[in-house]
């Protein structure tokens, strides 16, 4: 099939396709604001080389739809701005801005709200625990409740059978062991006043003694004599435990005693005045000795009795008026 040339399409030196007057009218159907339809017209001149060697001049269609859709966004962006660009628009831009802003706003506090529910659950399942601990502690607390019942009825058990002892006891049976007890103490008063009075006296007797054999007599009568000294003492303080005229009078009875009789052992006396002398200073040293050895003894047993590790003199104090009486 042939084709005939068009005459009007020959080759010119200049040649040019004319697209003259191209209309486009756009519907004002999807813009509502606009008050009538506006046409456009647009001229698109374009020129394209001869193709062939016939001097035929072609047109190239993909060319021109992709001249014709540049055109037809720019209309379009240009109504586009022209829309936004109006007041109504834009109060409905902003408003649609700040509802934006109002559901991340929703959102922010709907995350706040699920972590509070979350920390609710936790202090939820901590009380459920202090709840079980608190029950556990009332199951425990009732149990020694229990078990000091129990033990407060065996104290009264086991107190009204030592009573029922006591009373089923004879009255001699009494007497013995109130006199065992009193034997016991007085054995501790004078052991303790024995230790602490022969410690003080040692070095009294280091003075006295060139050698360790000789030390020995001298030990042994204090000892004895401090053993002695104890146990008068607790009966003569007996309860009087602040009297200490009477503390100190029965120290210095016994430093009086056992001075005067250190100083008997010696050589006699004679009539003359520097024997008398002497004697009169050697036992004013003597009893001041013996003053310092019972003294030392005298603290030690009211230490003992004010500690509570030494009873003092009478135990009982029903037995001794029953038997005063």
């Amino acid at each position: 099939m042939t084709t005939t040339p068009n005459p009007t399409l020959i080759y010119t030196p200049k040649p040019s396709i004319h697209l003259t007057h191209f209309q486009s009218h756009i519907p004002h159907k999807p813009f509502k604001s606009f008050s009538s339809s506006r046409s456009c017209s647009s001229s698109i001149k374009c020129s394209n080389p001869i193709n062939g060697n016939n001097g035929s001049a072609g047109s190239d269609p993909i060319n021109t739809g992709g001249g014709l859709k540049n055109l037809l966004s720019g209309i379009v962006d240009e109504r586009v701005d022209e829309l936004l660009n109006r007041e109504e628009n834009r109060v409905l831009l902003d408003g649609l801005d700040k509802a934006t802003q109002r559901v991340e706003m929703a959102k922010r506090e709907l995350k706040k709200i699920e972590q509070e529910q979350i920390e609710n659950n936790k202090m939820k399942e901590y009380i459920n625990q202090l709840e079980i601990r608190a029950a556990e502690i009332e199951e425990c607390q009732k149990d020694l409740i229990e078990a000091r019942a129990l033990v407060d009825e065996a104290e009264r058990s086991l107190g009204v059978e030592i009573e029922d002892k006591k009373s089923t006891m004879t009255e001699t049976e009494r007497e013995a062991m109130y006199k065992n007890k009193e034997r016991f103490e007085s054995v501790k008063a004078a052991s303790i006043s024995a230790i602490v009075g022969t410690l003080a006296g040692l070095p009294i007797s280091f003075t006295q003694a060139a050698k360790i054999s000789q030390l020995i007599l001298p030990t042994a009568i204090t000892l004895v004599s401090c053993a002695l000294f104890g146990v008068t003492f607790r009966y003569a303080v007996r309860r009087d435990l602040d009297n200490f005229q009477l503390k100190t009078g029965t120290s210095g009875a016994f430093a009086f005693v056992k001075g005067l009789a250190t100083l008997g052992g010696g050589p006699p006396m004679e009539l003359e005045v520097g024997s008398i002398t002497s004697h009169a200073f050697t036992g004013a040293v003597y009893v001041s000795e013996n003053l310092l050895i019972f003294l030392f003894a005298a603290v030690g047993l009211d230490f003992c009795i004010k500690l509570g590790f030494l009873s003092p003199f009478p135990i009982e104090t029903d037995v001794s008026t029953t038997k005063m009486d």
